[in-house]
């Protein structure tokens, strides 16, 4: 199945094969807002999971949800790291919110997808 396709009804074979995989999608994304309160560590835990895991989903809706989360972890971390340099000139803090308001985006965003079985899109992913 292309990683863009749209899956809210997949046949039986479809759901069983790709369950676990999907429920793995959504704990990513539970791993991923956790860091706000768990002090990043568990952004880091979910995009090793990401990388482990993303041969399992490669030519599925799903790989699409995977490179959402990892795209999305580098992001943030370049924002952080930017946003920390620059506290001292003053605009670190308009940045580290921005990065913020970034993450709380794109989980809601990707784990709202995967909840219809949709696939995060080309043009949401930056690729076109």
């Amino acid at each position: 199945m292309n990683q863009v396709s749209t899956s809210q009804n997949p046949d039986p074979e479809e759901s069983r094969r790709l369950g676990p995989l999907k429920n793995l999608t959504g704990v990513i994304y539970l791993l991923q807002a956790l860091a706000f309160v768990l002090g990043g560590i568990t952004a880091i835990i979910a995009v090793i999971i990401n990388y482990v895991k993303r041969a399992d989903v490669k030519g599925t809706w799903l790989e699409s949800h995977f490179t959402w989360q990892i795209n999305t972890f580098w992001f943030a971390l370049i924002l952080t790291l930017v946003g920390v340099a620059t506290l001292a000139v003053g605009i670190g803090h308009f940045v580290l919110i921005g990065a913020a308001v970034f993450v709380v985006y794109r989980i809601v965003r990707g784990w709202m997808r995967l909840n219809i079985n949709q696939a995060i899109q080309d043009t949401e992913l930056g690729t076109d």
